[in-house]
Parts: structure tokens; C-alpha cells; sequence
């Protein structure tokens, strides 16, 4: 990304913090890199258009998957220092990129897409522990 691209986006985070500032920027950050990780999981960073697109439930998969990659067992603990509390928040964070014109969504689109209840602790501890069975296992 240049420069100027780069501080444009800070600019527009930094705008929406303002208006809610409730979540760090680096939930922001990760959020959009997250759905770069999905897009490229799902096969759909060469698509076009509205093949493109990542649906909530989708992006929260992603989401779980590139935390657990990025910061292992202390992903929960990195959520809640950006202020990401449960899933639901995530929604929220997706809905201000959008309204900040920095992601863009479909009219089946909900922020309910993004509210299934889970339980951050638990979901990276069972994730860790599955590793370290794997690595014990070997």
C-alpha cells in the first residue's frame, strides 16, 4: 500500500474512532487484514465484483483463524485490549469500515450475521490446546 493510501485509511479510522471509540485502531487493522486472510482462504481475491464478497458468519471464521495464527493462546486476551469484547462487536467494527466507505456490503447483510455467541477464551484455549495435542502427538 503507498503512502498516501496508507494515510488516508489511518485518516478514516481515526475519523470513526471519533464517532465511536469504543474499539482500538488495531481491531480496525486487523479486521481489514482478517478479510484480506479470508479472501484468500475462500479462493476469492482474484474474483470480481459481488464474487468477492465475504459474508459475516464467513468473516467471523476468518477472524478466529487468522487470530489464532497471529497470536496463539493470547488471541482472547489481545481482543479485549482493543475493546473486542464477543463476536457482536466485530459487527459493529465491520459496520463502521462501511460507513466509513472502507469496506462495502450487500443488502442481505446484517450485523446479526456476526452475533453467534462465541465465547473468545474458550475458542482460542480449545484451538491451543488442539496444537499442542497435535505437537505431543508427533
Amino acid at each position: 500500500m503507498a503512502q498516501a493510501e496508507q494515510d488516508l485509511l489511518e485518516d478514516k479510522i481515526q475519523r470513526l474512532r471519533v464517532r465511536d471509540s469504543r474499539f482500538s485502531r488495531h481491531a480496525y487493522y486487523f479486521v481489514l487484514d482478517a478479510l484480506d486472510y479470508t479472501m484468500a482462504r475462500l479462493g476469492k481475491e482474484q474474483q470480481k465484483g459481488q464474487d468477492r464478497h465475504i459474508g459475516g458468519r464467513e468473516l467471523l471464521a476468518g477472524l478466529r483463524e487468522y487470530a489464532a495464527d497471529q497470536f496463539g493462546p493470547m488471541a482472547a486476551l489481545v481482543f479485549e485490549r482493543w475493546g473486542v469484547r464477543d463476536s457482536a462487536d466485530f459487527g459493529e467494527i465491520v459496520w463502521n469500515l462501511v460507513d466509513a466507505e472502507l469496506l462495502s456490503r450487500r443488502e442481505s447483510d446484517s450485523k446479526l450475521d456476526f452475533a453467534d455467541g462465541t465465547d473468545f477464551r474458550e475458542a482460542f484455549a480449545v484451538k491451543h490446546r488442539e496444537s499442542l495435542e497435535r505437537i505431543a502427538a508427533r
